[in-house]
């Protein structure tokens, strides 16, 4: 039986998303749905054009209102959020209410955690909710599950993701390809990880180190959030070590640790000329506009390493992805890892191959069979693996 598939935000990564459904799920319809029908009527006429047929429609819709959002998902399938990550919790409310099968994108553990709560609600509703399908937290897990899956015992898994501009401008050598909030978050807070059997807390913009990338050179990682979510928790007891760092230009961690120790991400209100803002408000307003000039197209690197022992040998397993924005779709590397990520998992969903009930990512759907859906996509992995 075809799905009903319903898309809630019609910019970047959604847009993408529906691409690929549009391309692999052979749906009944796919609805593209914003609160600017303008903004999701574009996105919708895009799609069409490039699958050339007329697979994608657009709605208009308020995902705050939970009347607006309810009468949208009604006759719904399966639901790919893309909306800024603080709302999937409240919209997972609906979809449960209307017996809709839920995805979203994630980037904040707290907020995943808000989410998984509701296993018992779900599996009551007979609908699935699976959180953080996107890039990272997202596809660099699965590789994660690949190595873990491809090793008799993991002692650790180290992953590695950036999306960057080919034409890197200094200071920041960085533009935004997401939301700027979703930014900050990543920057701020702490990262969960898995050390030396321990979940640990660990402070984001540290443990600077470097790597080399081929075609790029010298590069620096560090630690930010959200990109493990919870598979250090879920992993506990089965491996000794599970972490992320972010990719940047290097440079980029010490500039932007200077905004993090001087209290621009401050979420407490301060009084300026009279005036009450939070300085996490402004910055994000300002420094997203002056970003978002920047006109560049994009790359993404992603490493994950796994080490431990196959076939009573030590050896160290490695996946690297290069991937660029891509000429003939016009999608940003960004969109297609995250879009197509969230597809994936979206389509197993609608087709019944996973659980009901509140599902963490990394358990959802096995590494193995990710790795082989996400190279039909176009997606180029590189293998290697040696003695460690």
């Amino acid at each position: 039986m075809k799905a009903k598939y319903v898309i809630l935000g019609a910019g970047m990564q959604g847009t993408a998303a529906a691409y690929d459904l549009a391309k692999f799920a052979d749906a009944e319809s796919i609805t593209l749905a914003d609160m600017s029908l303008e903004q999701a009527q574009k996105s919708a006429d895009r799609v069409n054009k490039l699958v050339g047929t007329n697979a994608c429609q657009a709605a208009q819709v308020n995902a705050k209102d939970a009347a607006s959002l309810s009468e949208l998902l009604g006759p719904a399938d399966v639901l790919l959020s893309c909306v800024p990550y603080y709302m999937h919790p409240s919209i997972a409310k609906v979809a449960i209410a209307t017996g809709t099968s839920m995805l979203d994108l994630g980037g904040n553990t707290d907020i995943t955690m808000e989410t998984l709560a509701m296993n018992e609600a779900a599996k009551a509703a007979s609908v699935t909710l699976i959180p953080d399908c996107g890039l990272a937290p997202g596809l660099v897990n699965s590789l994660g599950c690949w190595l873990i899956e491809n090793l008799d015992a993991c002692d650790s898994v180290k992953l590695y993701c950036g999306v960057l501009p080919q034409n890197p401008v200094p200071p920041l050598n960085y533009k935004v390809t997401f939301n700027v909030e979703g930014l900050v978050a990543e920057y701020d807070y702490q990262a969960v990880v898995l050390r030396d059997g321990q979940i640990q807390m660990v402070d984001t913009l540290t443990e600077l180190e470097s790597l080399v990338v081929d075609e790029l050179g010298e590069m620096e990682a560090f630690v930010t959030s959200g990109g493990t979510s919870m598979a250090p928790y879920s992993f506990q007891g089965k491996v000794t070590n599970y972490e992320y760092k972010t990719f940047r230009f290097p440079g980029h961690c010490h500039a932007m640790k200077l905004y993090k120790d001087f209290g621009f991400w401050r979420e407490d209100e301060v009084e300026v000329k009279g005036v009450k803002v939070r300085p996490k408000d402004v910055w994000c307003r300002v420094f997203g506009e002056e970003l978002s000039k920047i006109k560049d197209i994009d790359q993404c690197i992603i490493r994950a390493v796994g080490v431990g022992t196959k076939a009573g040998a030590h050896k160290k397993l490695q996946i690297d992805i290069h991937d660029r924005q891509c000429e003939a779709t016009g999608f940003t590397s960004m969109e297609r890892l995250t879009g197509f990520s969230l597809a994936i998992y979206a389509i197993d969903v609608a087709n019944g191959k996973t659980e009901k009930g509140a599902l963490r990512y990394e358990l959802a759907l096995s590494g193995t069979r990710f790795v082989e859906e996400i190279q039909k996509r176009g997606i180029h992995l590189k293998f290697s693996e040696e003695t460690a």
